[in-house]
């Protein structure tokens, strides 16, 4: 009898520990993705990449935006106005710490996102317009824009105003995104994914060909 009943208490015992490792990584991982969270919504990546090819067709990535290895083509503008779209207004503000005395700075100009809501008429004939109209049922959508990070290259430290919104179009396993101390690798599989680009972030690009995401802006999206 007594021997059943160690038994037993030994089976109890190896159910609760489980039951806790579960739980203990259920919550780890939770917490190691809080801040890159994988969307229900998905697109055909296919499309997505000839997509991108009809773009550049029309329109090569805007490399005067004044950050290295770092370009943009925007697919949204305010509606009938070009203007919104070009200089810093392509790039909007952000916060950074770019020295040793850890002081935060601004950079660029402030943006109202929520104008942002005319999809340019050169890229309407792309699936581009399709992912555009299906994302604003979810999302409400400030700036979309193509963005380019070049192979061996990293962007600065930095805070965004609101969080983002990708689409990994053409990626590589070298290329990661840093949230606060958490690094992760957004596949090009037609998923989506929204970051808490509102905390100190980089993305780099540690392969040997270009990134290229979707990015939009997302004004309604809370981590909790």
């Amino acid at each position: 009898m007594r021997q059943f009943l160690y038994v037993l208490w030994l089976e109890i015992k190896y159910l609760f520990t489980m039951n806790n490792v579960t739980s203990l990584n259920e919550i780890k991982s939770q917490k190691m993705l809080g801040d890159f969270q994988k969307q229900k919504v998905s697109f055909n990546l296919r499309k997505l990449q000839h997509a991108l090819n009809e773009v550049l067709k029309i329109k090569g990535f805007d490399t005067s935006l004044g950050i290295p290895h770092f370009a943009a083509i925007p697919l949204t503008q305010i509606p009938g106005d070009p203007s919104s779209i070009e200089g810093n207004k392509a790039r909007g503000v952000y916060w950074t710490k770019p020295d040793s005395t850890g002081i935060e700075v601004s950079r660029d100009v402030n943006i109202d996102e929520s104008k942002y809501s005319e999809f340019i008429k050169d890229f309407e004939h792309t699936y581009f317009k399709e992912v555009f109209d299906e994302l604003k049922k979810h999302y409400k959508l400030g700036r979309v824009r193509l963005l380019l990070k070049e192979p061996r290259s990293t962007l600065s430290w930095h805070r965004d105003p609101e969080p983002r919104l990708h689409i990994p179009i053409v990626t590589n396993p070298g290329c990661l995104m840093v949230i606060d101390k958490t690094a992760q690798h957004m596949p090009a599989d037609g998923g989506v994914w929204v970051t808490n680009n509102v905390k100190y972030h980089n993305a780099f690009n540690g392969g040997e060909e270009n990134r290229v995401h979707l990015v939009a802006c997302v004004l309604d999206y809370n981590f909790n």
